[in-house]
């Protein structure tokens, strides 16, 4: 990772004058540097208890109360220039404190100053400051690290306290205080908050398959395949022959069988491989295609073409044990995907992650099958990736510090605090970037880059106003105004819906704005074409260009609510993005915009033009950066692709078909399935945003249907945990491909990014490969109806995911702890039933552990002895290789 480091801040700062150290009142900010911080959420349901929210101009009228803890461990703390600033991602709506004021900087950001009431904070003493926040906080990663205290002239200073991942150093929990259901949304909120007890009947019908059971079997699951009782062995390694499969893959699939304890050796077991497109027909005619046979004295691999080859040599790798043995099944197997796209997104943008979580993410995409990394680049928090000639997009826009004039970095964001010493800041280089593309093509992955815009573009917003204010201030003014991406005659007031001001949009109206993405498209093109992979497909972004006010949380009132909140705000404090744009105005004024709502689309049409000069086939965006669009046709690409993004109960099955009907390549993106950047259960330990779901675990991704959306009302429920019904009177032309998305705004470290990918990435792998028997044909009006239709053969799915959990359990998480993966340790359930202790997991094979004294020893959980125990239990389970554990969680008293 590329850090910036704090003497260079202070260098540029020096040279900008932004920061002057000389005569500041650095004691106050140390002092405040040692307050103790505790953040505790008080109620969830406040507009049921007492507060109008609606009156405090709250969406959904909706907002909960939190009360903020300041303890002063040393000497009494006097004076008023200070603030402590910092971040949360729901709007402060009121202070309940008359010696304290709370304002918005930007984005996540506010501050906590002084008011004139304001006497000190006392020596040794605790000071309240109780506060009404909008919405809801109900899982522990919507509190936000690394506050920080900051004075006019004296350099900021992290509060210690809180300068840590481990939130409950200074949030209390959210579950089990004195109201009970803090952990919910609403009252109305029916889900099931996962204890110990109520995993336990969850997983109940998950049971545990011996390796016999397991044997030979391949993930992804193949089309066709035969297992046989003979063993092939290959401890004396494998000789690979595959002319067809170049260098650089061929010494990525070798680097695989090592990894797993295969060499390569003249005498090993031999591995022939060829590409044949003749003997493919029908479905198996696709890129990727290959039939596979496994012999005891070697194997063949017949492929469509080298992608063939690649993933054949994958399906060996898939079958090897995972305990050291070298012995595989024979078998044969006929296997091509279901989908050409097979994606993982990944944001870099709003928290860094470095090239080496990038390269291991690329080794276990290429294990399962997945064939598209959609690189999300660039947003309001972070310019990840170097431009040659633009030096200000890394230099200042990949760096967040604390600079309130945003001359040398972005303000802080999402628990990156002052210094520029964490995953808030970094950026890949040229070379990087080059590595990343070589080493993904090798694995048979497109890489995807996206740069959003026009929202989203906060980043380079700033940086490029540096860039303006460098050459304006040299005099070169044609220059200066080449890639600048603001009107400075925009005065509208707006605000994003990350709270950011109108610097969160580029201008789409201003030639230098296509002259900046046109330089950047190229840049980045070049790179693709020096790492050996041309630049097939651009992702333009185009997601969520418009205001916040009357957003998505108002679309969902009744309209008896949607009036009342009307009434709360005032509407005319808000203008559209760029209404007040000179260059805005005289385009509408023209007729070459139909009006500014139009804009974003406008925009996206002029970038395909620049894609297409490019000789890029296809762009590709978020939905609602084409929606205005009459069709796909209307785009100067060969090709468009679209990631649908709705959620399914709020009607996302049915303008999905839209997108389909009107030419474009959809890409599956339902934020309610395949987002990983949501929980993996209903409990407040768990870590992500929810705004689509409360969860989603392996065993509801596996159970999705892409290409039938309607049919999963039957299997899972919305939101708030109750059924809904779906159907469409539409023609679908079925799905392209299927993506998981993980946003970064909670996700700040690598081992945090690893958490919520895996294992969850090996059930969207399965979706993507292979299409289920349980699976149903699309039917335009079929109504699926949660809890009441029964189409779906619910005791087919569950067979088949008690079977890919064992696979998932038994063998796959020890392969992915000898690939120093970080993936997440599901929590066992367990009861205490007549003094002994009864406990599972969902993933079967890992070892469960439990504690008789308060997680001072751990014994292994036996379900054949089911141990007597007594007193307070804390169960916890293992990896394979005994090095990490899931958080441990009390069972109760025996």
């Amino acid at each position: 990772m590329n850090n910036f480091k704090l003497s260079t801040i202070a260098a540029l700062a020096a040279t900008f004058g932004v920061i002057n150290y000389a005569n500041a009142d650095q004691k106050t900010v140390d002092q405040l540097s040692q307050l103790k911080v505790n953040y505790q959420i008080v109620d969830n349901l406040a507009a049921d208890h007492g507060v109008d929210c609606s009156a405090l101009g709250a969406d959904w009228a909706s907002c909960n109360k939190v009360t903020i803890t300041l303890t002063n461990p040393s000497n009494e703390i006097e004076g008023k220039d200070w603030a402590i600033y910092f971040h949360s991602v729901r709007q402060i709506l009121r202070v309940d404190n008359d010696q304290f004021k709370i304002t918005h900087v930007t984005g996540d950001l506010h501050k906590l100053e002084p008011t004139d009431k304001f006497t000190s904070f006392p020596a040794n003493k605790v000071v309240e400051v109780p506060i009404i926040v909008e919405y809801w906080q109900i899982f522990k990663t919507d509190v936000m690290p690394r506050w920080y205290a900051a004075s006019t002239g004296a350099k900021a200073k992290v509060i210690a306290s809180t300068d840590t991942e481990d939130l409950s150093k200074f949030s209390g929990p959210l579950a089990g205080n004195n109201l009970g259901d803090t952990w919910k949304r609403t009252k109305d909120d029916h889900n099931i908050l996962m204890t110990t007890e109520n995993r336990f009947a969850k997983n109940a019908d998950v049971s545990v398959l011996s390796p016999a059971e397991l044997r030979g079997q391949i993930v992804p699951t193949p089309m066709e395949v035969t297992i046989y009782p003979q063993d092939a062995d290959l401890s004396k390694g494998i000789l690979l022959e595959a002319k067809d499969l170049d260098k650089a893959a061929t010494e990525a699939v070798l680097k695989h069988f090592k990894a797993l304890g295969i060499m390569s050796s003249a005498s090993g077991y031999p591995i022939k491989a060829s590409v044949d497109a003749g003997q493919f027909k029908g479905p198996l005619a696709v890129s990727g295609a290959y039939q596979l046979k496994i012999g005891e004295k070697g194997a063949e691999i017949t492929a469509f073409d080298q992608s063939g080859i690649f993933y054949g040599l994958q399906s060996i790798l898939s079958v090897l044990p995972a305990n050291g043995s070298k012995k595989i099944a024979t078998l044969e197997a006929k296997d091509a995907p279901r989908f050409d796209y097979r994606a993982i997104f990944l944001d870099v943008g709003r928290n860094f992650h470095s090239k080496e979580a990038v390269l291991r993410l690329l080794d276990q995409m290429s294990a399962y099958k997945l064939n598209k990394f959609h690189f999300h680049l660039s947003d309001d928090e972070g310019w990840r990736i170097e431009i040659p000639g633009l030096p200000e997009l890394t230099d200042v826009g990949s760096k967040r510090c604390h600079d309130v004039d945003e001359k040398i970095c972005l303000l802080p964001q999402l628990g990156s605090g002052p210094d520029a010493n964490n995953n808030g800041s970094g950026h890949f280089s040229r070379a990087d970037y080059i590595e990343i593309v070589k080493y993904a093509n090798a694995r048979q992955i497109e890489v995807i880059p996206e740069i959003d815009m026009p929202a989203h573009a906060r980043a380079a917003v700033v940086s490029m106003e540096a860039r303006y204010d460098r050459l304006h201030k040299a005099g070169k003014e044609k220059e200066a105004n080449e890639f600048r991406l603001v009107d400075p005659t925009d005065t509208s007031n707006t605000t994003s819906v990350q709270f950011y001001n109108r610097q969160s949009y580029l201008n789409p109206c201003l030639d230098s704005s296509k002259r900046f993405v046109d330089k950047v498209i190229g840049e980045i093109a070049e790179m693709h074409k020096e790492a050996g992979q041309p630049l097939t497909t651009w992702h333009f972004g185009g997601d969520e260009a418009k205001n916040i006010r009357l957003g998505a949380g108002y679309q969902d009132l009744n309209a008896e609510k949607k009036e009342a909140f009307k009434g709360s705000i005032d509407q005319s404090k808000e203008d559209k993005p760029w209404a007040k744009s000179e260059v805005c105005q005289a385009m509408i004024k023209d007729g070459k915009v139909a009006d500014f709502e139009h804009l974003p689309s406008h925009f996206a049409l002029e970038v395909s033009k620049l894609v297409n000069n490019h000789g890029i086939e296809k762009m590709q965006a978020w939905q609602d950066g084409l929606k205005d669009a009459k069709d796909s046709k209307a785009f100067a690409t060969k090709r468009v692709g679209v990631n649908f993004w709705d959620t399914l109960y709020w009607g996302g099955f049915d303008s999905a078909n839209d997108w389909a009907n009107k030419g474009y390549d959809v890409v599956i993106s339902n934020p309610d399935y395949v987002y990983l950047d949501f929980p993996s259960e209903v409990n407040p330990q768990e870590r992500g945003y929810y705004w689509g779901t409360r969860y989603s675990d392996e065993r509801k991704v596996f159970g999705f249907a892409p290409n039938n959306l309607p049919q999963n009302a039957e299997t899972s429920v919305d939101r708030d945990g109750n059924a809904f019904t779906a159907k469409s009177d539409k023609e679908w032309p079925g799905a392209y491909g299927i993506s998981g998305q993980l946003w970064s705004e909670t996700v700040r470290t690598d081992d945090q990014m690893e958490y919520m990918l895996y294992p969850r990435i090996l059930p969207l792998a399965e979706r993507s490969w292979h299409r289920a028997a349980w699976e149903l044909d699309y039917q335009k009006g079929k109504e699926f109806k949660g809890g009441e239709t029964n189409f779906v053969d619910k005791q087919a799915l569950n067979n088949d995911w008690i079977r890919f959990a064992n696979i998932v359990g038994q063998r796959e998480l020890a392969k992915l702890d000898l690939a120093g993966v970080a993936y997440r340790l599901p929590v066992p359930g367990a009861k205490v039933v007549n003094g002994k202790l009864e406990a599972n997991v969902a993933l079967p094979g890992l070892t469960i552990q439990y504690s008789n004294d308060g997680g001072k020893t751990w014994a292994k959980y036996d379900d054949n002895a089911k141990p007597s125990v007594k007193g307070d239990i804390l169960v916890r389970t293992q990896s394979h290789d005994a090095k990490r554990f899931s958080r441990a969680e009390p069972v109760g008293k025996a």
